[in-house]
């Protein structure tokens, strides 16, 4: 599932290709809204909330996505837009202007709301790290507070918006901290560390197609933990390891190092991981990264 910075570079692709323009074609291929005609209105705006695209237009609504798993938000040039766009079956919205055209691909969420009412789909999420809302010390409190481990907790939106298992992981490796490690048991200041720790990877990430942790952006030496299960630790060369993480059917994947981080975590049995995508490698959850 993208992760924060990722969903923010969407919205600001989306906001320089079609904010003060109008829309001349809207075709949303969704159940409840598509007849919606959104055809002579203005985009005013397109940011995004957490993992949450809000597409706010002319005359009070606000077209609102989530990409899940696999979705996507392409912009094309709309005077040269390929007929194969239109007929592709994995489109779920198209928006053009006279210059450029959004492409939503596999969206995992679509509605037309007025924009008065976006609270009921994002009202529920936690500071934004990257939204002008973001503030750190409910952010730390929503976290420590949180009955669940600590990688559950920076998963879970309500608490802070936009952190996913890849800057979780990454964060919680930098920090040292494991995973299953309930926040009370690390305190206000631990909890303090690790919030701060993500904040700063998200909010540099978001400047970079590439998310990187380690500095390099060569996709093989981005991460430290992150999709890297059966494969040497970069601090101590003991293997990483993946397991499930939180509560079914909600549990996520974690990758980490069990030397670097405290020793394996509950919910892994111990066996041997090979790495990701050789034969026998270990199987990915449902929620994978």
């Amino acid at each position: 599932m993208p992760e924060g910075d990722t969903v923010w570079r969407t919205a600001q692709r989306l906001h320089a290709a079609l904010a003060g323009r109008v829309i001349v074609e809207a075709d949303l291929r969704w159940p409840e809204i598509s007849t919606a005609d959104l055809r002579g209105r203005s985009t005013l705006e397109v940011v995004s909330r957490g993992k949450h695209v809000l597409h706010r237009i002319e005359g009070g609504v606000t077209l609102h996505s989530h990409l899940r798993m696999e979705g996507q938000w392409r912009v094309e040039a709309t005077p040269t837009l390929a007929e194969r766009w239109r007929r592709n079956p994995q489109l779920r919205a198209l928006v053009s202007a006279p210059d450029w055209t959004a492409l939503g691909l596999r969206l995992g969420m679509l509605d037309l709301v007025p924009t008065a009412r976006e609270g009921d789909l994002v009202g529920h999420l936690g500071p934004d790290v990257l939204g002008p809302d973001w503030d750190r010390d409910r952010a730390v409190g929503n976290v420590l507070a949180a009955p669940v481990p600590i990688g559950a907790a920076l998963l879970d939106q309500r608490n802070l918006a936009g952190v996913g298992t890849m800057w979780c992981a990454e964060t919680l490796f930098l920090e040292r901290v494991q995973p299953w490690a309930l926040p009370a048991d690390l305190g206000r200041e631990g909890v303090e560390r690790v919030v701060d720790r993500a904040h700063r990877l998200i909010d540099q990430g978001r400047h970079h197609a590439v998310q990187s942790s380690t500095g390099s952006r060569r996709l093989d030496e981005a991460h430290y933990v992150h999709a890297r299960s059966g494969r040497p630790c970069r601090r101590c060369g003991t293997t990483v390891r993946v397991a499930p993480i939180g509560v079914p059917p909600q549990e996520r994947t974690m990758f980490y190092c069990p030397t670097c981080q405290g020793g394996l975590g509950p919910t892994d049995d111990g066996r041997r991981q090979n790495p990701l995508g050789s034969s026998g490698g270990a199987r990915r959850s449902r929620r994978s990264y």
